[in-house]
């Protein structure tokens, strides 16, 4: 039996753009929104499942980085690529307020407003990869590629591989 899934601002954000993706929903555990989880729940590679991050530049402000689920963003990495000395992770709580999205549910795509998006260079090693829809347990399933034309993203290294 086949659950509607309602769409989202990202789903619209890549329907307006004529890019072709669909649209995957698995059931959330409130206390463990991991990517890796995900990853398990949706049948897949964890390098697979791109999480969103969102951080702030000391020069170029709130911008958004979206790296493997089992690896770590390299902060000075996202720094250099972003053409900033410094970039901090964004706290929790203000990353609502910036991106109308909730942790978990944090999409590149279709947000609030329009961030510089940097992408990990990995993501062009699969045929489609998985981003978040804006919802928890909603992904996108889309070619890296139509990803970065979507957001005008960067492609960059800026994952920590963990080696899983």
């Amino acid at each position: 039996m086949a659950v509607k899934i309602s769409k989202t601002n990202a789903a619209r954000q890549l329907e307006n753009q004529g890019i072709a993706h669909t649209l995957h929903q698995v059931a959330v555990d409130e206390n463990d929104l991991s990517g890796v989880t995900l990853a398990h729940q949706l049948g897949v590679e964890p390098h697979m499942v791109f999480k969103t991050l969102v951080a702030r530049g000391d020069k170029t402000g709130v911008l958004m980085a979206c790296i493997p689920a089992n690896d770590e963003l390299n902060l000075k990495a996202l720094a250099a690529a972003s053409g900033n000395k410094h970039v901090e992770m964004v706290p929790l709580k203000d990353v609502r307020p910036l991106t109308g999205y909730m942790r978990g549910g944090c999409s590149p795509l279709g947000g609030r407003k329009d961030y510089p998006v940097y992408v990990d260079a990995s993501a062009l090693e699969h045929q489609n990869i998985y981003v978040s829809a804006g919802l928890r347990g909603v992904q996108i399933l889309l070619n890296p590629e139509d990803l970065l034309r979507a957001v005008n993203g960067s492609l960059v290294e800026i994952a920590r591989h963990s080696g899983a």
